[in-house]
């Protein structure tokens, strides 16, 4: 069973408009204790985000008036952050979202990919945001209870009555016979990609390996 955003999100829609001054904004990321937030407009749709680095230019940023014509495209839009006072001059644009039946992997694919930490959750028809996906919240599946794990688990294998499969904090243990080597490496590969499985041990034991590759000549 793949677990979608909708599982772990959280339903609060952490978001301030796109004229929301600097002092609102600073005082949203204290309130919720985040690292960013959503830019939304008069419709609640998103159209940037405004993060701690974003803000940060205020005082990073020793060029607020003057634009060098050697500057580079990002150096001017630094330079243009720095000297910003509302969300739409300070967000970064435009804003990566995902939606509630997003799966939680391809999420933190797209996490890792944009180097965010939240990402928010938006209605697919609307597109308006209903929530906030945080890093802790797809670390969450790291968490599910063994016996929900263990169902998902057999639910991706072909034949999970020959085989016993114990799990203990996340670490998956596989063990029992099957005939080909190529099945063992298929099925680890297929419990790996489980939401929730830290690690796999493989104790399986192949009759017949059927990748031994026999030199020339021979």
């Amino acid at each position: 069973m793949s677990i979608e955003v909708k599982d772990v999100m959280g339903r609060v829609a952490i978001a301030v408009l796109e004229n929301a001054p600097f002092a609102e904004i600073v005082a949203a990321l204290k309130r919720y204790a985040v690292g960013a937030v959503t830019v939304v407009d008069a419709d609640r749709r998103p159209v940037g985000v405004v993060s701690e680095d974003d803000l940060l230019l205020k005082e990073a940023d020793p060029v607020r008036h003057s634009v060098s014509i050697f500057d580079s495209r990002a150096q001017r839009r630094d330079h243009e952050k720095a000297a910003g006072v509302t969300a739409a001059q300070l967000m970064t644009s435009p804003a990566i979202t995902v939606t509630p039946g997003t799966s939680v992997r391809d999420a933190a694919r797209l996490m890792h990919a944009k180097r965010v930490k939240q990402l928010p959750v938006i209605d697919p028809v609307t597109g308006r945001v209903v929530g906030t996906l945080h890093q802790r919240d797809v670390l969450r599946v790291f968490t599910r209870p063994a016996d929900e794990l263990e169902a998902d688990i057999r639910a991706v294998l072909t034949d999970p009555a020959a085989l016993s499969i114990t799990v203990d904090a996340g670490v998956v243990t596989i063990s029992g016979r099957v005939r080909w080597r190529s099945q063992v490496i298929a099925l680890v590969e297929a419990v790996r990609v489980v939401e929730g499985v830290i690690d796999v041990v493989d104790e399986v034991v192949p009759d017949k390996d059927d990748l031994l590759i026999v030199p020339s000549g021979m």
